[in-house]
């Protein structure tokens, strides 16, 4: 099943992520390449493409798990989890149903 993943910054998170979006980005292809990846990326702090110094708000990730439990734990050891860019995550269920 797919579960969302979303992720919620601290403010001025921009330091941190760049920081830890190597290992963060490894995790997710590592997801893509097992074809477990529906879609992940950030939310822009401004209505556009490249957020420059504004950086962003939180994040998007769904993803396929065993278990809302197995996705949980996913979560939980994300690098920006442990670089201190995440004010909270959230793991829900998600049903793809388009397209």
């Amino acid at each position: 099943m797919y579960y969302a993943i979303l992720s919620d910054d601290i403010n001025d998170s921009l330091p941190l992520r760049k920081s830890a979006r190597p290992a963060h980005l490894a995790r997710l292809e590592q997801l893509r390449d097992e074809g477990r990846l529906l879609i992940a990326g950030p939310h822009p702090a401004i209505d556009s493409e490249d957020p420059g110094p504004n950086g962003f708000t939180g994040s998007l990730v769904i993803a396929e798990f065993a278990s809302l439990e197995a996705a949980q734990t996913w979560a939980d050891a994300d690098p920006f989890v442990a670089a201190g860019v995440y004010e909270q995550v959230r793991v829900k269920p998600f049903k793809k149903v388009l397209p």
